[in-house]
């Protein structure tokens, strides 16, 4: 059982092909600084909405979405995703 803090970072090191571990990093880190590519950013939304279970709008789209920690928790948080939410079990 993951927050969404490590859950969005798991997601990171399994799918951002970052070239550090993604705890190594602050959360308002420029992941693309850090070896996230576009191709990369897509895998990481992918994943982000199978640990979610919701699809990113539109309208979040952009490379900024995926800058960093901070802005993949604020995307989750703006489409309805508690910030107390744990991944893979109950809270």
């Amino acid at each position: 059982m993951k927050n969404m803090g490590e859950a969005i970072r798991e997601v990171l090191d399994i799918h951002g092909r970052l070239n550090v571990p993604s705890i190594s990093l602050t959360d308002d880190a420029n992941l693309y600084e850090h070896g996230l590519s576009s191709h990369a950013s897509v895998n990481v939304m992918l994943a982000l909405e199978n640990a979610f279970g919701e699809e990113f709008p539109d309208s979040l789209l952009r490379k900024s979405t995926f800058q960093s920690v901070d802005a993949i928790r604020e995307a989750l948080i703006s489409m309805g995703i508690s910030a107390d939410v744990f991944v893979g079990g109950e809270k």
